[in-house]
């Protein structure tokens, strides 16, 4: 038999969730090799979110079956009312997994959605979400200029054409190019030709200035627009995220980004964040060591890889 009334029969009213989620998405599986720095770069990422975001938002993070420690540091964190909602996966769904959740849990009506090793700087949503209600039928915004395949936002060039001031241009600073491609592991020497060959789309509408382009690993959308693409089947952890991309190009939605750099890939140091970004390059070389260069050459650096994730996949998948 019960005895007395639920509490809870009393309350009134409870808080509502912002209008805008936050969902970050985070795998760390252990804290060595690969990952060494991955703790140290996911606290620097949600302390840039915070700082100056310029607009409220609720944060959920979707631990993706990470190491105990960093389990550890999103729960202390929840408790210390840093993030407002937290999912703790006991195994890696891969990102297609994450999504279906994430994207479906998140009480926003808006959804910016990003990736772990993010840096942000001020203003880096309310800049995101003004192209999303500025714009009309937009798909995805993600809050930094640089160049993505051409095939994934041709709705937004044949939309633009007759609805908004379209230029074609060197419009993304060369530095700016670089400072993003060079995160990616890529050198300064191939981007020059690449910079040189390529250019950028700049569209005007209303007064507002964004350029052609999105990508999936940090995008601003309305929840009701990703509903139309759920539920993702991904059978592989990394590697098939573009399917967003096409899919959104597809059904026609406008897939653009903010006009200056407002998120920057970390990858998976925190060399960015030290200034060790693209320094060395053009005499890297010279200075190799010995041991450097053997284990670039062809045939041994594919054996040692191929024990790397043998060994990889006998502790994790």
């Amino acid at each position: 038999m019960r005895k007395g009334q639920n509490p809870a029969k009393f309350v009134k009213e409870v808080p509502r969730p912002e209008r805008i989620t936050v969902a970050l998405l985070n795998y760390i599986p252990f804290l060595s090799g690969f990952y060494a720095e991955g703790l140290g770069v996911l606290k620097a990422s949600l302390d840039s979110m915070r700082k100056d975001a310029g607009l409220p938002f609720d944060l959920m993070v979707f631990d993706n079956g990470s190491c105990k420690e960093v389990r550890e540091y999103l729960v202390d964190e929840k408790e210390a009312g840093r993030i407002q909602y937290l999912i703790l996966s006991e195994k890696n769904m891969g990102k297609g997994g994450a999504w279906n959740m994430m994207l479906t849990g998140a009480p926003g009506e808006i959804i910016s959605y990003t990736d772990s090793d993010v840096l942000f700087s001020p203003n880096w949503l309310s800049r995101s979400v003004e192209i999303l209600e500025t714009f009309p039928n937009v798909g995805m915004v993600t809050a930094r200029p640089f160049r993505t395949p051409p095939e994934f936002y041709q709705s937004t060039l044949t939309w633009a054409r007759d609805n908004a001031t379209l230029d074609e241009g060197q419009f993304i600073p060369w530095e700016t190019f670089l400072e993003f491609n060079l995160s990616l592991g890529q050198t300064e020497e191939e981007n020059k030709k690449v910079y040189a060959e390529t250019k950028d789309w700049r569209i005007v509408y209303k007064g507002v200035t964004a350029m052609a382009g999105a990508s999936h690993w940090q995008f601003t959308s309305y929840k009701s627009t990703l509903q139309q693409f759920l539920p993702f089947e991904m059978d592989k952890p990394m590697g098939q995220v573009r399917q967003l991309d096409r899919r959104m190009n597809e059904a026609g939605l406008l897939r653009l980004m903010v006009s200056d750099p407002l998120a920057m890939n970390m990858s998976n140091t925190l060399g960015y964040l030290r200034g060790e970004l693209g320094k060395g390059q053009a005499k890297s070389d010279k200075r190799k060591g010995f041991t450097r260069r053997v284990l670039e050459v062809g045939f041994v650096k594919k054996i040692l890889l191929a024990v790397y994730n043998k060994i990889f996949n006998w502790y994790y998948s």
